[in-house]
């Protein structure tokens, strides 16, 4: 569709292309002028207008229908491979009834009274992280920083002794390739099984832990979990203990980090942060709409769609939203939408998803980055990150964040 318009040279949509994943907006923009109902190689259809995402989310003709997709994309084997047996339990890429069921499993341990009660946690944990580099004069912004709090309050809530988690810093930072639109070479989904198999020997060990000494913990929770009758299977409990884990800190690292880059290099947005420090409610809002840590959601025709922005699709096809076009669309952002502006009214971005799926620890990621932002800008006020311009990216589009992010003061 529309594929002969190529005044950059290569395809309307290549998002792991280096050039895409440095700097996706430009390429966002062609999508919603030239073909907002994409269609890529694959035969996916993909939406970058935010009308139609925010459609596609919230409307029951769309689901997950994760099982099939995967097949239509990798051949009947495929649920045989662990790592996507272990995806397909995921609440994220269930419909209901199953969704329903899960998302209620786990619901209460996200309620906005728990999530605020976590405030004086975050903040110790931020400080401390402060302090473990303060004397050094430098640090690198993902690693030293972001990283460390939102591993520990999920580690906090999951309730994985303090003991286990040096592990679970060193190796979580690579499953994000995994949610890419493109399919998986053999020796990637090899990787995914090694260490989806490594995180369900933990998981189980430490599922028996928790029957035997209950702790004040998600896992104990969803261990003794009996609701109405409906208690987790073994394999959906990891599946899903896998899942929040991965979601409850991989966004936020990409949030925070995202939202520090953006501001050094709107250095005005920045003096204003710190000059009125109770804007950062909003910046973080901006910080989300400007440059989400999640690029992409996908959904499944549940029956033929006559009209999803112009185009007719039929049943069992794959609508891929790109929330982070939707987020800087004219249309709905009329004043500049390319440019930060962290004092922008309204601003509503669809970066958590929507309909029965929006992000569970949506709250919680807030939080976590506003005492993140506002604690280094006011205890390192002289912070300079090393190299504005050309950051390093990790090579993931989904899920879009930087590798490493050098800063000094």
């Amino acid at each position: 569709m529309n594929e002969q318009v190529q005044p950059f040279g290569g395809p309307l949509f290549n998002p792991l292309s280096p050039d895409f994943i440095r700097d996706p907006y430009p390429h966002y923009e062609r999508l919603r002028t030239v073909d907002p109902i994409h269609v890529t190689p694959f035969g996916q259809y993909v939406a970058s207008r935010h009308a139609e995402v925010s459609l596609v989310l919230r409307d029951k003709r769309f689901g997950k229908d994760f099982v099939e997709r995967t097949t239509r994309r990798y051949g009947p084997e495929i649920m045989k491979e662990p790592v996507f047996r272990s995806m397909s339990q995921w609440m994220l890429q269930a419909d209901p009834p199953d969704h329903t069921r899960l998302r209620g499993l786990v619901v209460k341990a996200f309620t906005a009274r728990r999530v605020e009660d976590m405030r004086p946690r975050i903040q110790e944990i931020v400080d401390q992280a402060i302090d473990a580099v303060i004397a050094r004069g430098h640090m690198d912004l993902i690693e030293d920083f972001a990283f460390r709090l939102p591993v520990t309050i999920i580690c906090d809530m999951l309730g994985i002794p303090e003991e286990h988690r040096e592990v679970f810093y060193k190796s979580s930072r690579d499953g994000g390739r995994l949610l890419d639109p493109v399919p998986l070479s053999p020796e990637k989904i090899k990787q995914g099984n090694a260490a989806n198999l490594m995180a369900q020997m933990y998981f189980q060990q430490l599922f028996e832990l928790r029957r035997k000494n209950p702790g004040d913990d998600l896992i104990t929770q969803l261990v003794q979990a009996e609701e109405d009758g409906n208690k987790l299977t073994n394999e959906e409990l990891t599946a899903n203990i896998i899942l929040l884990f991965g979601a409850g800190h991989e966004t936020t690292v990409n949030l925070i980090g995202n939202g520090l880059l953006a501001l050094h290099r709107n250095p005005d947005q920045l003096a204003l942060l710190k000059a009125k420090p109770e804007l950062i409610t909003n910046a973080v809002e901006e910080f989300l709409r400007y440059d989400s840590s999640v690029q992409m959601t996908g959904r499944v025709t549940l029956e033929d769609i006559d009209d999803l922005g112009g185009v007719k699709i039929p049943k069992g096809e794959t609508v891929l939203c790109l929330l982070g076009s939707a987020n800087r669309d004219g249309a709905v952002y009329p004043d500049r939408p390319d440019r930060l502006d962290v004092t922008r009214a309204n601003v509503k971005p669809l970066s958590f998803g929507g309909g029965i799926h929006f992000c569970l620890g949506a709250q919680l990621a807030r939080i976590e980055a506003e005492i993140a932002i506002a604690t280094l800008l006011r205890r390192l006020p002289d912070l300079r990150i090393d190299d504005i311009e050309t950051p390093e990216w990790r090579p993931t589009f989904v899920l879009r964040g930087l590798k490493r992010l050098p800063a000094s003061w």
